[in-house]
Parts: structure tokens; C-alpha cells; sequence
């Protein structure tokens, strides 16, 4: 329950202003965050002695590799310093790293989270990272910086850390900041960075998903996931055009696009499956000196935790603070939803395509590849859906010996989806079928939070120590 607590998109053809090349896997999971890699045939034996090119030691980072022309780009918490960093390609060789000035590092998990969790995005421009503890970064390909945008450190529900990433999109960069106070989406200018505009999300205190790009009926929307809603937002000008509501209080995952729809799945707990405990419950569990309320001693959960549910800062939680988080936490709803487009205001009962609620992630971001829409929840099980009409084609099969928690998003090419858990199994599956096919699997011996990335004949794996590369 500890953990639960504390750790509360898209084909990219034709969506509009994002291009990119078969050499580029631009962001967080690759084009418009889709996680697939429509030309690319990566390997499908890959381990830690097997099909490797290169391996090099890098820091104990969760960000995902982004890749641009001959350079693979990480962020990475390393020494106490936040960085950005330039490896070569070819050979794996660190070519440059360059450090956010951050005055104070926002609070984050000591083994779950870190201040380094965001994914670059690049361009053939350069790259721009971003730090919940600093702000936003741009740098050429160089690593000359070009521009700064400082931000004050992100307070972030139960202090798990940021985990949005940015995106590049036409000429500006967007970004996501669901933080207790003040979160906001706002876009600045990609060449000088300055913001263009800013739109508050007063609404959503709890998000560590990244915005992606939609086009459709004329128009470039913005999507982005949140606390109990997704909403979509005019690229041009910041305007909110539409929200579907019935989502969980706490979105970890990054929606994708496909087949005329958008999908968004996610789990968060404080429902049936993991309830939080009522007030008198919690009295039991931590009152020890039996006054009838929890001071931060008496807090099982933590300092940030505690500090977002004591929210008039008198040092402690009575039963109507309790009662207000828990009722936020329980209005949510944990589902696998498609939205269809043209959706204005609140859109809930106009443009929900289809939900299910059976086999939802918590922290892997759903994967729409050749017309069907997969998740996989923690434990190491694989569901698949009809993109179109929702029918389940399987529901949480388990992958054999690849149990734990997920916390790396499924990517796909060639036929093939790729799956790497927390505890270093990384699996591949073939697409398509009637049950999970396993072509191949491997064990790291090692923590793998971080998406692969699939560019050409080769895919990018960050394990907890090092970055390989693999091909033939």
C-alpha cells in the first residue's frame, strides 16, 4: 500500500507539425509518445551478452533515451547534479553533459522516484530536457546551452516527483505541470524560450503523464491526462476545447492515438482493488499517543505525503482532511477509455467510444499497434482490445516468468512488441494473435523503469547502471 500511495500516444502519421524520420525516436516513447517505430526492425534476441553493440555505465536515472540523428540523449541525476547528456550512436561514448543549476531538489521517492525522471525531446535543432527541480533546458547539438526557462522546485503529491516529459511540437515546446500549487500546460517559444501562453489546471494536483498532439477536423489539440479527467487544449492558443471526465484521481500513464481515436488507460489506487483506510481505521493504525488526530511523527507514509494532506499546515491531519483526500482519491475511476474527436466542453457522455476495467496499468502507458490496444499490468499481465469496438481479444494472460510491477511502456516494430518489467525481464512478444506469443526473453539482473527506444535495425535499453544498444 506504501508504495501505491507514494507512486500516485499515437500513429505518428498525419498528425500535423510532428515529423519525424526513421533515424529519430524524438520523446518520451518515441513519435507523438505512440510508442511504435512504424519503419524500424529492431533485433528480438537481445540480453545482456547477446546482440550488443555497445553497453556504457550511466547513472541510476528512470528517464527513457531519446534519440535524434547520431546521438542517443538521457537525463540523469548524477553526483547530486542534474544533467543532460550526449552519447554517440556508434559507439556508445559520452560526447557531452551539461548541468540544471537546481537552488533546492524537489522531494521525490528515494527508490521509486528521482529528480532526473523526465525523457528529452530532440529535434535536429538539439534538445530540450526538462527538471521538476529547475526548470526547462535547451541545448544544441553541441551541447551549447541556447536557452533557459527556470521553474521553482515542483511540490508533488505524496513528494513522488515529476515525471512529465516535454514535447516538441511545430515551433514551440509544450509542457505539462501538475503540481500542488499552481500546475499548469504552457508553451514556449522552441527557438528563444519564451512563453508563448499558459493555461492553469487547477483541477489537476496529481498528473506524471506527457502531452501529445492530435489533429483532426482542422485543428491540433493538445491531450493530456490528469487527476479524474483528459483534456485537450488548442495548440495555438492554450484554450481548454474539451474534457472527458471518469478518470483515476491520479494518471501516471501518457495516452496514444490510432484507428480515428484516442486511448487513454490508467490505474491509481483508493478503489476497491487497494482502498485506503477509513478514519477511524487510520486512528488505529498510527494515533499512538491517542489524541485523535496524526501528527507527522505518527505518519506512516511519509513527510511530502503527510504535507499534501495537511492542508491547513497546523502539523496535523484530523478526520475532515483525511475525509477530503480520500473522497478525491475514491471519485476516481480506473479504466481503459476511447475517445472519439470533435469533442467540445465536457465531452464525457458525447464522445466515450468504448471503456473496460479489467487488466489497467498503473505506471506503463497504453499501446495502440496495427488496429488493437494493449496494456500490461503490474504482475506481468497482457491484455488486448479491438481499437475500433473495444472487444477484448484476450484479458490479462500472464507472461510466462516475467512477473512484478511494469513500470517501462510496451513499444512495438516489425510485428513485435517489446516489454521490459521493473525487475529486469525484458520479453518479446509477436503482435497480433489470439494469446501472447513469446519470441524471446531475457533477464538484466537489474531495475529497468525506462522505456526502450526503437530506431532503424537497433533498440536503446537503459537498465539501473548502464545503456546498451543492440543490433546485428
Amino acid at each position: 500500500m506504501k508504495l501505491y500511495f507514494l507512486l500516485a500516444v499515437a500513429q505518428w502519421a498525419g498528425v500535423a507539425g510532428f515529423a519525424a524520420s526513421d533515424d529519430a525516436w524524438p520523446m518520451f516513447r518515441g513519435p507523438n509518445a505512440s510508442g511504435v517505430a512504424a519503419n524500424a526492425n529492431p533485433p528480438i534476441r537481445i540480453g545482456p551478452e547477446q546482440g550488443v553493440l555497445w553497453k556504457t555505465a550511466v547513472p541510476a536515472s528512470p528517464g527513457s533515451p531519446c534519440v535524434s540523428g547520431d546521438r542517443v540523449f538521457l537525463t540523469a541525476f548524477a553526483e547530486g547534479r542534474l544533467e543532460t547528456r550526449a552519447y554517440d550512436c556508434a559507439d556508445g561514448r559520452l560526447l557531452w553533459s551539461r548541468v540544471a543549476p537546481a537552488k533546492q531538489l524537489e522531494e521525490y521517492h528515494s527508490t521509486e522516484g528521482s529528480p532526473a525522471t523526465s525523457t528529452p525531446a530532440a529535434d535536429s535543432q538539439g534538445v530540450v530536457s526538462y527538471f521538476g527541480s529547475a526548470g526547462v533546458f535547451c541545448y544544441d547539438r553541441a551541447g551549447r546551452e541556447v536557452w533557459q526557462y527556470p521553474l521553482p522546485a515542483a511540490q508533488t503529491f505524496s513528494g513522488f516527483g515529476s515525471g512529465t516529459s516535454p514535447l516538441i511540437a511545430q515551433d514551440r515546446v509544450i509542457l505539462n505541470r501538475d503540481v500542488l500549487e499552481g500546475a499548469a500546460i504552457f508553451a514556449l517559444d522552441r527557438k528563444t524560450g519564451k512563453k508563448l501562453w499558459e493555461t492553469p489546471r487547477p483541477d489537476s494536483r496529481t498528473g506524471y503523464g506527457t502531452p501529445i498532439l492530435w489533429s483532426h477536423d482542422g485543428v491540433t489539440e493538445i491531450v493530456v491526462a490528469g487527476s479524474l479527467s483528459l483534456k485537450g487544449y488548442d495548440l495555438a492558443n492554450g484554450e481548454e476545447r474539451w474534457l472527458v471526465r471518469g478518470l483515476p484521481s491520479s494518471s501516471c500513464t501518457t495516452p496514444v492515438i490510432g484507428d480515428g481515436l484516442l486511448f487513454f488507460a490508467g490505474w491509481s489506487p483508493g478503489k476497491a482493488d487497494a482502498p485506503f483506510p477509513t478514519w477511524e481505521a487510520l486512528l488505529r493504525q498510527m494515533d499512538k499517543n491517542g489524541d485523535g488526530k496524526i501528527s507527522l511523527e505518527e505518519f506512516a507514509w511519509g513527510p511530502a505525503a503527510f504535507r499534501s494532506i495537511d492542508t491547513d499546515k497546523n502539523q496535523f491531519i484530523d478526520a475532515a482532511e483525511w475525509n477530503a483526500f480520500t473522497a478525491i482519491v475514491t471519485k476516481g475511476e480506473n479504466v481503459l477509455i476511447a475517445v472519439k474527436p470533435g469533442g467540445t466542453g465536457d465531452a464525457t457522455a458525447t464522445h466515450s467510444a468504448w471503456k473496460a476495467t479489467r487488466g489497467l496499468p498503473y505506471v506503463s502507458s497504453p499501446l495502440y499497434y496495427n488496429g488493437q490496444v494493449y496494456i500490461v499490468k503490474d504482475g506481468g499481465m497482457l491484455s488486448c482490445f479491438n481499437a475500433r469496438t473495444g472487444e477484448p481479444i484476450f484479458t490479462q494472460e500472464r507472461i510466462p516468468d516475467a512477473a512484478g510491477s511494469y513500470y517501462a511502456s510496451p513499444v512495438a516494430a516489425a510485428g513485435r512488441i517489446y516489454l521490459a518489467s521493473l525487475q529486469g525481464k525484458v520479453t518479446v512478444i509477436k503482435a497480433g494473435g489470439n494469446k501472447p506469443e513469446v519470441l524471446h526473453q531475457a533477464a538484466f539482473g537489474e531495475r529497468i523503469a525506462a522505456t526502450p527506444a526503437l530506431v532503424g535495425d537497433k533498440l536503446y535499453l537503459r537498465t539501473a547502471t548502464k545503456l546498451y544498444a543492440f543490433g546485428t
